[in-house]
């Protein structure tokens, strides 16, 4: 995918946060109080990760299948990202957000309803591809030879390029105002 989106002319990047020491978010609120789009939390990869998000047009968050669901470091991405960016005016909204998910036989339903809370509470635009944007592996390179996963991927790459170009081109009609969520 991200072959075809620097095809396209896209810069990408490809950042890991599994293995890295990152925790959870605990609902301090210091980001409500001190609106300054970082986590209160130092010390993790977190922030640096939520500095790239904030720059980028389109985020691709993808993940193993643990458990039927994603890995400990990703929900904790998921949930101090995403909330610093939804009552920081709403620092994700409009952007391109899209799940991948590596699977070894079942699970991937759950991992995609987990990423895909953080773009649609954020007011992100997901976009969609020929089937599930997952590939089967359980031995690491073992994807690259699922075709059909290769050339979902592919495709989704195509639909993300497509998509951020027709963004482009009208930015003063889209509907994604940032707006600061209130918390009563």
């Amino acid at each position: 995918m991200l072959e075809t989106l620097e095809t396209a002319g896209w810069s990408t990047e490809y950042l890991r946060i599994g293995g890295k020491p990152v925790r959870g978010c605990t609902a301090c609120m210091k980001c409500v109080e001190k609106q300054n789009g970082r986590c209160i939390i130092e010390g993790d990869a977190i922030n640096d990760y939520l500095e790239k998000m904030y720059a980028a047009d389109a985020i691709i968050l993808g993940s193993p299948t643990y458990l039927a669901d994603v890995t400990s470091e990703l929900k904790a991405l998921i949930d101090r990202a995403g909330f610093v960016a939804l009552v920081n005016g709403g620092a994700f909204s409009g952007k391109i957000g899209a799940v991948v998910v590596a699977v070894r036989r079942g699970g991937a339903p759950h991992v995609f309803n987990t990423i895909n809370h953080l773009f649609l509470i954020s007011s992100m635009i997901v976009p969609g591809s020929l089937y599930w944007n997952l590939g089967k592996e359980r031995d690491k390179g073992e994807v690259l030879d699922d075709d059909e996963a290769m050339r979902n991927m592919s495709h989704l790459g195509q639909t993300i390029a497509w998509l951020g170009t027709a963004i482009a081109s009208v930015p003063d009609a889209t509907p994604f105002p940032k707006l600061a969520v209130e918390l009563h």
